[in-house]
């Protein structure tokens, strides 16, 4: 009976990813944008913003921010639903012929190339990530409102609020740390402290490898291809 089950299943996840001609089946590949500030409900208008962005395939949303370690900064949401943002619009990108493994494989590998401590908000932010990612599997680009900003503080910061400009991701390794007495232990004061201090400034909390808090709500983190 298990064997059978298991090739009824593996039959049917094989007719799943193709059609009745054998082609394999595409499935949706979307941009999912998000608003950072109030202010875009004016700029939006005149085809600038200051946006948050992922991609959503295969039920899955994948973002990328920033923290202080050389590993990924890849993490996943559920779709048009990322913790801290006001979701805007879902612009659909195109198609990809990808199966579900394959598309994380794809993210894997791809996340090598986005570490944490490598973001930028100029220079290679989320938008970057998503337009990245949208080359490489439909030849095309994002939208070019989505991350205009971002090109235009390149050349010129003072376009940008001064608190989006200090936008960045915070580690706090010692989150769950105690004493021996059962108080919080100094270096969770001291980062608690510097929370309370900068609350504007940092958008992801990383415990571990595997999950990241954006926003106080649990994400999990992509994982880099061995």
């Amino acid at each position: 009976m298990r064997l059978f089950r298991f090739s009824s299943s593996r039959s049917s996840s094989l007719s799943k990813d193709q059609n009745s001609n054998g082609e394999r089946n595409r499935v949706s590949l979307y941009l999912n944008v998000y608003d950072l500030t109030n202010i875009n409900d004016y700029l939006y208008w005149f085809g600038l913003g200051i946006f948050h962005s992922g991609i959503e395939v295969h039920g899955l949303e994948y973002g990328f921010g920033a923290h202080e370690y050389p590993t990924s900064g890849v993490f996943e949401v559920e779709p048009r639903s990322c913790p801290g943002f006001v979701f805007r619009r879902s612009v659909l990108l195109g198609s990809t012929d990808m199966t579900r493994s394959e598309f994380q494989s794809f993210m894997e590998h791809l996340s090598s190339k986005y570490h944490g401590d490598t973001y930028h908000l100029i220079a290679k932010n989320c938008n970057h990530f998503t337009d990245d990612v949208c080359l490489r599997l439909t030849g095309k680009r994002i939208p070019g409102w989505v991350n205009r900003l971002a090109r235009l503080g390149s050349c010129c910061n003072c376009l940008l609020p001064e608190s989006i400009q200090a936008t960045a991701i915070r580690h706090l390794p010692d989150r769950q740390a105690y004493s021996d007495d059962g108080t919080d232990s100094v270096g969770s004061s001291i980062s608690a402290d510097a929370e309370e201090e900068e609350p504007d400034q940092h958008l992801l909390t990383v415990t571990n490898s595997d999950v990241a808090y954006l926003k106080e709500k649990p994400v999990r983190l992509t994982k880099e291809a061995l």
